[in-house]
């Protein structure tokens, strides 16, 4: 692995192409639970290729070239929904409620990542890597350039934020 990301680096568009669509999967999930659709996702997934493309010869250090891409992919999907706060769009509950018979009951559904938009973009960022991608404190530290204790205690503060959130809704009777 170490080889095709040197040879990335030297400007070998095979060896970057194979990189990325390892990672390719990692990057879609990830974010889609930031822009929470297929479509923005993927366009979250061509940017990132096309950041990671340009920069990747300052890659300092290899070995860590997952990590580097989630980050890219990480601000590249803050990047985007930050573009799309300028739009003015309609609630999704909005255009829901418009389409529904007043009569049929109006079943409301938690998700997951209903829960997960409740979260600030640091608290998000470290719930993400650590439950969806697996990483441990010491690799999301790295990754988000921040110290371990506070990868932790930012991780703690968002379970406890959820825990709250769902006792409010009463699903934790």
């Amino acid at each position: 692995m170490l080889h095709l990301v040197r040879k990335a680096q030297k400007g070998n568009d095979k060896a970057f192409l194979t990189l990325f669509q390892k990672y390719e999967q990692d990057i879609y999930r990830i974010a889609l639970v930031y822009v929470k659709n297929q479509n923005d996702a993927l366009d979250v997934i061509q940017e990132t290729a096309y950041r990671s493309f340009k920069t990747i010869k300052h890659l300092k250090e290899p070995h860590h070239f997952k990590t580097w891409l989630i980050r890219i992919a990480i601000n590249c999907s803050v990047d985007l929904l930050r573009k799309q706060k300028k739009i003015i769009q309609l609630k999704p509950e909005f255009e829901a409620n418009l389409s529904v018979d007043l009569n049929e009951e109006i079943e409301l559904e938690l998700t997951v990542r209903d829960l997960i938009e409740r979260l600030n973009e640091e608290e998000k960022s470290v719930v993400i890597l650590r439950f969806y991608e697996g990483l441990t404190f010491k690799e999301i530290s790295e990754m988000l350039d921040m110290p371990l204790g506070t990868a932790k205690t930012i991780l703690y503060r968002a379970l406890d934020k959820l825990r709250n959130e769902l006792k409010g809704d009463s699903f934790y009777e």
